[in-house]
């Protein structure tokens, strides 16, 4: 792996007509004097440090066929001279930091058959039609680049040949012209993670090699036309998960002889699963959880020897389940929990890679079976909220179990001594039979009394007597015991947790752990944090809200989780009852910024403030215009700032107020927030995207000074700042001086963003994105890694 920059002897080479130079460390501009190379037709500088612009002398580069500059920082517009290599196949400039407009020239690169222009998050603009006019083009690549607006609708009419398309995570609206008779060679469609809407596009499937389509995570609605399938006949992949589909799901897709991947979670399907599905003998996957499928599950779906996962919870489906369930010999996750199943819990004797098995809120009857003990890799077993009847099975200790939760059952006898050890009450809770330590049954039996030994009448009369008294004092106190657990079982009803993502918390592992030695901080403004162990080894974060809203206040939570963004902090579920809310979230090791800055020691270079500058940036920008609905922080200060182990930022208590309400929110909000706050906000009480963007640049400026915001010599540190000044040399005198005189030119750079963004008039202040392109235009400058010693505690939930 080479380093430094890039010689022009070697063009000394006549006959030099490949060069692939990838994977190295080269930091330098694109070296223009590679055009030397009179023969040169393939030039690869991939995956290296290679920053600037691309030069417009780019088109002295005539004989290029394929030039590949992804993965490097290059930044600015695509140049008008790129347009002049005519002889130009392959043109790969995505993962950088490109910008819009979309370079109208490129539709003169006639010759291109794959174009890739992907991972360029500030072209922010629409997708010109002119690219229409690359008819030769097979794969075109431009997910996770900003585009916006409409697919206009002859924009596909020209790429007869394309074999590959790729519109993913962008923001691209309204409907999908019609695709299928334009692009009769379609391998690969995918168009997931937009803001489409309107119905499935019909037609797809006349390309009749169209082997993945991705339509998941828009707002499509209405049904699947039933027909489309027949023409599907090479579809691998189906993916339409997290939309608004409705109506029957396509019967024909269950039994495609190539399918591999189904999920369509998260819509309002109907239907059943077919016993045809044993036709479909490549599936892997299943993924159907939250619809309205009504059907049993079919004796055919244990036939299907490469199925590995099989998710279909909260749906309708009812019935026994088949003995051949687990005869996959992959078979590792199986989610059919929240259905109306009835029967016995299957013995899955051939289910050797299980690992995640779920029945839990089902109507099963029976003995928890023996043989479950024997499945070597089972991690997760969920069989709660059913009628199980017996003992917990002693075999079940030779398991390594993260989870067994088995509450609100019929189950009796002695529970295994290493689950009681091991796991917490609430997962066995809901069986007043249970007995050992802990439960309020004792296990030990009656002493027999020895044999031959003669009584007298009185002695036999006194025994008789103890034994009505002791039996009518026992039946007294098992009454109470009774009457004790059901007031206690129906408190503990009163308890629902919702969850996100695969994680499972009984309300008990989180009440039992909300003590002060758990405690983070001094309690927030809107609610304390405790960090949580679970039994499994695993921790998370809960906030205790102190106030909170009705029932909107759930919903408003489901619409607060399902943001994904890497600058985020995740919403892992929440437990609520009458009369409180806590919000369960990832756990992020290094703890807050504003905790970091706080101590004594703080020293993180330039580069990584930077960095954690990009990120929130990033998040911000992620609720303000990508995320819909549109989302205001309203809080954002550097204690809402997480870090993790590698000093990647992640916000959490946003849009708070959606779920305590308006007026409880504004009440909450305390003096620590008040530097945080724009000027306007204290006479218009109205949130805006500008003053969030305030926020932001206080917390730039904490970054550039090593100051907390409350901490400056004038309680405020943007009028710190702006009184610094406007002395001589004052701007210097500002930057934190434990950090390297060679990074002053960066800072003073963001300096100049933060100050713009704490403009007391919110007009003055830049866009969202205008302060993203400008914080990476340092970050350019300043991307030599950071090296730190690992955190004593970096375990994250993902």
């Amino acid at each position: 792996m080479d380093e430094g920059s890039i010689s022009s002897s070697i063009c000394e080479l006549p006959n030099l007509v490949h060069l692939n130079l990838a994977n190295n460390l080269f930091n330098q501009p694109i070296p223009l004097h590679l055009s030397q190379c009179a023969s040169l037709q393939s030039l690869n500088l991939s995956n290296n440090l290679i920053w600037g612009t691309i030069p417009d002398q780019i088109y002295l580069f005539q004989s290029l066929k394929i030039l590949d500059f992804s993965r490097n920082h290059l930044q600015g517009r695509i140049p008008q001279g790129i347009g002049s290599l005519k002889h130009l196949q392959f043109l790969n400039l995505g993962s950088n930091l490109l910008s819009g407009p979309f370079p109208l020239i490129l539709a003169n690169l006639t010759q291109l058959i794959i174009l890739d222009l992907s991972q360029n998050p500030f072209f922010l603009t629409h997708i010109p039609p002119d690219i229409a006019k690359l008819t030769k083009l097979q794969m075109l690549f431009l997910q996770s680049s900003g585009f916006y607006g409409e697919i206009v609708p002859n924009l596909f009419q020209g790429l007869k040949s394309l074999v590959i398309l790729d519109l993913s995570n962008n923001n691209i609206t309204a409907t999908l012209p019609k695709v299928g008779f334009s692009l009769p060679n379609l391998v690969s469609f995918d168009v997931s993670r937009n803001k489409l809407c309107g119905p499935f596009p019909n037609g797809i499937c006349e390309a009749k090699g169209l082997v993945h389509l991705g339509l998941h995570t828009n707002f499509f609605n209405g049904s699947i036309p039933n027909d489309f399938i027949n023409k599907c006949i090479n579809l691998e992949r189906f993916q339409v998960h997290d939309n608004l589909f409705s109506g029957d799901f396509p019967s024909w897709l269950w039994s495609l002889p190539r399918i591999k991947l189904i999920t369509a979670e998260n819509n309002n399907f109907s239907g059943e699963i077919p016993d045809s599905i044993s036709g479909a003998a490549q599936l892997e996957q299943v993924q159907i959880d939250n619809n309205r499928f009504t059907s049993k599950i079919p004796q055919g779906l244990g036939l299907i020897r490469s199925l590995y996962r099989l998710s279909a919870s909260v749906n309708g489906l009812y019935g026994e389940l088949p003995t051949n369930l687990c005869d996959s010999p992959v078979m590792s996750i199986l989610n059919l929990s929240h259905n109306y199943l009835s029967g016995t819990v299957p013995e899955l004797m051939n289910c050797k890679k299980i690992v995640s098995y779920s029945l839990a809120h089902n109507n099963l009857i029976g003995d928890i079976p023996k043989s479950l003990g024997a499945l070597p890799v089972l991690t997760y077993l969920d069989l709660s909220q059913n009628n199980l009847t017996g003992q917990i099975p002693q075999e079940l200790q030779n398991l390594k179990l993260a989870l067994f939760n088995v509450s609100f059952n019929q189950l009796s006898g002695r529970v295994p001594a290493s689950l009681i050890s091991g796991l917490p009450a609430s997962f066995l809770q809901g069986n007043p039979d249970l007995c050992g330590p802990g439960f309020s049954n004792s296990c030990s039996q009656e002493k027999a009394m020895p044999k031959g030994v003669n009584l007298s009448k009185l002695t036999s009369a006194l025994l008789i007597s103890a034994v009505a008294i002791s039996s009518i004092i026992a039946a007294a106190v098992g009454f109470y015991i009774i009457r004790w657990c059901r007031k206690q079982r129906s408190e503990m009803n009163g308890w629902r947790s919702v969850f996100f993502y695969p994680l499972r918390v009984a309300e008990n592992d989180v009440m039992m752990q909300m003590c002060d030695k758990n405690a983070r901080g001094n309690g927030g403004t809107f609610g304390r944090v405790y960090i949580v162990n679970l039994p499994s080894g695993e921790l998370i974060a809960v906030k205790k809200l102190m106030n909170f809203g009705t029932h909107s206040s759930k919903c408003e939570i489901n619409t607060l989780a399902k943001t994904r963004h890497k600058n985020i902090t995740k919403i892992l579920g929440f437990c609520y009852s009458n009369n409180a809310i806590f919000l369960i979230y990832e756990y992020v090791a290094r703890g807050s910024l504003g905790d970091l800055i706080g101590k004594p020691d703080f020293e993180l270079p330039w580069s990584v403030r930077l960095r954690i500058a990009i990120g929130v940036a990033q998040g911000l920008a992620y609720l303000h215009k990508d995320y819909l609905p549109h989302l205001l922080h309203r809080n954002l200060k550097s204690t809402n700032i997480l870090l993790d182990a590698d000093y990647e930022p992640k916000m959490t208590d946003f849009a708070l107020d959606r779920i305590i309400g308006e007026a409880a929110f504004k009440s909450s909000l305390g003096s620590d927030a008040s530097c945080y706050l724009a000027p306007e906000y204290g006479y218009t009480k109205r949130a805006s995207e500008e003053m969030d963007t305030y926020s932001l640049g206080v917390i730039l400026l904490e970054l550039i000074t090593g100051r907390q915001a409350d901490k400056a010599e004038c309680g405020d540190v943007v009028k710190w700042v702006r009184r610094k000044i406007n002395i001589t040399n004052g701007a210097l005198e500002i930057i934190d001086p434990k950090i390297s005189s060679a990074s002053q030119h960066e800072m003073l750079g963001a300096l100049d963003i933060a100050l713009r963004c704490t403009s007391v008039m919110p007009e003055k202040r830049p866009s969202i994105f205008q302060v993203m392109r400008i914080l990476h235009s340092l970050h350019s400058t300043s991307n030599l890694p950071y090296i730190h010693q690992p955190s004593t505690s970096t375990y994250t939930l993902s």
